[in-house]
Formats: C-alpha cells, structure tokens, sequence
C-alpha cells in the first residue's frame, strides 16, 4: 500500500498551485477585463502563502521521499522571493494598462514562475531541483516575449529561451554524471557518499562543473551572463524589474543549497568554480556599466556585479558565507525593487523613456524622487551608512575569515570601479540642466514601494538585527542538515 506523503511541509506550493489554476479559470470567465483583479488577487496569494511558510510549516521537515526540505534557509529565501514577486505584480499593473498590455495571463505567469522558485529552493534531489527550474523557466520565457508587437521583446524572450534551454541541458548532463558516479540523485544520499573523504573522480568533479555552469547562467553569473543585458533592455521593464530581483534570488538560494548540502564536503573542489566566477562577475560588472547609456542594461550589468559579491560568501564555504550571501540578498532586493520602481516612473508625454541622460536635473523637477533614487544609487556603490554597505561588509568578513584575502582585495577593488557609474547617475539628477521633465503623478502604488524601499534601504543600519539575526538562523539550518 502507497504511504501519502507529508503534505503539510509543502502546503504554501500546493496553495499557490490551486491559486494559479483557479485564477486562470477566473480569467477565462471573466476575460481581459479582470487583469488587475486578478492580479490583485495573485499578491493576495503571495501573502498567504507567506503566512503558511511562518505560521502553519514546521521546519526541518522532509516529505516526498527527500525531494522536498523544509527549513530556516528555505524560509527565509522563500520570503524574499515572494516579497519580490509581489512588488513586480504591484508595479506592473499601470505600465501593462498603458502599454495596452493587460492580460490575465501576465499575473498569472509570475505566480506559476514563484511557484517553480519555492519548489527550487526547497529542492532535496536533483531532479526536483529540475523540475522547480523548468516551472520557473517556462513562465519566464514567456513573460520576457510577453509584448508581442515589438521587435525587442520577441528578441529577448527568444534569446532567453535559446541560451536558457542551453544552460538546462548543461545542467541536466552534469547531474547525471553526478548520478552515474555516484549511484543517487538525492542531496542527502550525495552527502552521506562524500562524508567519508575519500578520492573524488575526474567524473565527478566534471559533474560539478556542469552542475555550477547551470546554476551560473541562471543567476547571470560570468560566463554565462550574455543574455542579462539583451534581455533586460528587450522585456518590458515590469518584467526586467521581476528578473532582477525573485529569479536571482531563488537561483542564489539553489546555488547555496546545491554547494553546501551535497557537495559540502567537496569545497576544496568546487570552491576553485565559484571563487572563478565571482571574480568575473565583479570584472565585468564593474568595467561592462561604465559606458552604458540605457538604464537597463546598466542595472543588468549591476546585476552581473552584484552576483560577484554574493558569491563571495559561498566561496568561503562557511556558515559565515552563507550568512552574508542571505543577507546581502535581502538587502538587494529592497536596493533592486526601488530602482526599477523610478525606472517606471520614467515617463516623458506618456512614454516611457530608458536613457540615463534623461535623469538629467531630476532634483529640479522631482525632488523626492531623486533623492529616493540617490539613496539607492549610494547604496548600490557601498557607500556608509546605507544598506548595500553592510551587505557587502558581510560577504567581505567572511572571505577574510575564509582566507580568501585577494578575492576580498579585488572585490574592495572593483566597489571602487563600479561607484563611478552609480555616482555619475547622482550627478546628471542633482549638477545637470533638466531635459524633459516626467510625467506626474506617479501614483499611489508607486509611491508606496518607494517609500518602503528607500526607508529600510537608508535606516536599515538602526535596525539590522531582524535581518542578520534571521539569515543567521537559517545558514545554521543549512549547515545542521
């Protein structure tokens, strides 16, 4: 007799499953008409599943054979990626309007590639690992090809999927050569064959380096980056906004998992990979933005860097590590979401405008909102006492602690570097004569993700310890499984 699996453990997916179907029949009943409701109701559904992931999961728990960990670290990763998958929905909703955009379809997708995010991150195996991916992959390909009249969206939904479908079968190829050497796919059966320290195989580590090269493409990390600036400048800016932010954070989460529970043993071997790639990403971040003149694609190779910093703390291979990378991506999120909430609210005569130059005397025509966006554009570049500064303070300590002093040197280095394009932004709105003035009001929903963004981003100093205290509890779970 089949035993049913653990449902309780997985209950916040399941939810958002149901949601996301009866949502589409809602939308099929209702027609286009119901975009907002629907999206309305798709951020309701992030917030109940949110309760479910505090209030009704207990952690550590496993069901489905293995394939699914609940823990601290899924927890908190889960939140974040919620909390950015819902400020992508909330800020999206007037761009899709005017942009003649509205599709009940456009919601729905980001609750299906949250749910392919969760089950990500809560990934026990390998294969689920794969599926959580795909899930998530699938609803991006579309919603990045989503504005099917221009030339430009077509091109990045269709690079995306290109290059994305190249990097899954990376992926696929290295976990089954983890598999054919090892004899299982499951992280805790992985573990349980390297905890003994025995010779590791040529095969193997080849496996693992099919495995990270994955996992690189899917958080934009060199050398797999080439589709982050293309598409971010191609996908409407809701949808880049989403890519910037609750994707990057659950492949974050999956990179961590996937290094430190099955491989965990393995970090002399795989910490050569990730301190690699760490260091290209910071490079490429930091020298690729200073000539860019469109917005996006400067935020995409500001993304590209970032990921070079959080990387350093998996590269130390030590809960510290993984503490600062959960910190640093909490705090990234808020920097992220605020800074493409003022990209949308980049308007010129009702449309929208993506060029750097056009910020140019933003001080003189909207005050608050280049102050606002000064305070992400300091942040970002690590300037004291702002967030970003003791998110990269974190990842820097532990490389230090690690040992890994010239990858902290080069990383201090490369900060430097990359404050000239975030400062140079700072400079067009408060030294430069105004262009264009932007189009007012920008609207309550609007105003509101800026306000929040920019409040935890500038005084998030007084009061770290919610955050740091959590990321601290979830790395412990990590590391105690």
């Amino acid at each position: 007799m089949t035993q049913i699996p653990d449902l309780l453990p997985a209950l916040p997916e399941i939810f958002l499953a149901v949601a996301g179907m009866a949502l589409l029949m809602l939308g099929a009943f209702k027609g286009d008409g119901a975009t907002r409701l629907v999206a309305y109701l798709t951020v309701m559904s992030f917030v109940i599943a949110g309760f479910l992931l505090l209030v009704v999961v207990d952690t550590p728990a496993e069901t489905f054979n293995g394939m699914f960990v609940a823990d601290d670290f899924a927890v908190f990763m889960k939140i974040l990626a919620l909390l950015g998958s819902a400020f992508a929905v909330i800020m999206s909703q007037r761009f899709i309007e005017r942009e003649q955009m509205a599709r009940i379809e456009f919601p729905v997708l980001f609750l299906f590639a949250t749910l392919g995010m969760m089950m990500m991150i809560s990934a026990g195996d390998l294969l689920s690992l794969y599926l959580g991916l795909e899930l998530q992959s699938l609803s991006l390909y579309v919603v990045a090809a989503f504005r099917r009249d221009t030339v430009r969206s077509s091109e990045a939904g269709l690079k995306y999927f290109v290059l994305g479908a190249l990097s899954s079968g990376m992926l696929l190829y290295g976990a089954s050569l983890v598999y054919g050497f090892t004899g299982t796919t499951s992280f805790s059966g992985l573990a349980e064959a390297f905890a003994g320290g025995g010779e590791v195989g040529i095969g193997l580590i080849l496996g693992i380096v099919f495995v990270s090269a994955g996992l690189a493409f899917k958080v934009s990390a060199v050398p797999f980056h080439m589709w982050t600036p293309d598409v971010y400048e191609g996908a409407p800016t809701p949808v880049t906004a989403f890519f910037a932010v609750a994707p990057k954070i659950a492949a974050i989460a999956l990179f961590v998992r996937v290094m430190i529970d099955p491989f965990g043993e393995l970090v002399q071997q795989w910490q050569q990979i990730v301190l690699a790639i760490s260091i290209l990403s910071m490079i490429l971040g930091a020298y690729a933005a200073i000539n860019q003149t469109n917005i996006k694609r400067l935020m995409a190779y500001s993304s590209i860097g970032h990921v070079g910093y959080a990387l350093m703390g998996l590269a130390a291979g030590s809960e510290a590590g993984v503490r600062g990378v959960l910190v640093y991506m909490a705090i990234y999120l808020a920097m992220n979401v605020g800074t493409f909430a003022c990209i949308l609210c980049m308007r010129v005569n009702g449309r929208m405008v993506e060029g750097i130059k056009d910020l140019s005397g933003l001080s003189r025509t909207h005050p608050m909102m280049a102050l606002v966006l000064a305070v992400f554009m300091f942040s970002m570049a690590g300037i004291p006492p702002l967030a970003g500064f003791f998110a990269k303070l974190q990842v820097f300590l532990a490389a230090i602690d690690a040992g890994l002093i010239t990858l902290a040197v080069i990383g201090g280095l490369t900060s430097v570097v990359g404050a000239f394009y975030y400062i140079r932004i700072i400079k067009l709105m408060y030294f430069d004569d105004p262009v264009e003035s932007f189009d007012r009001p920008i609207g309550n929903d609007m105003t509101l993700v800026l306000t929040g963004t920019g409040l935890f981003t500038a005084f998030f100093f007084l009061f770290p310890a919610p955050i740091v205290d959590a990321a601290a509890r979830a790395a412990a779970s990590l590391f105690a499984g």
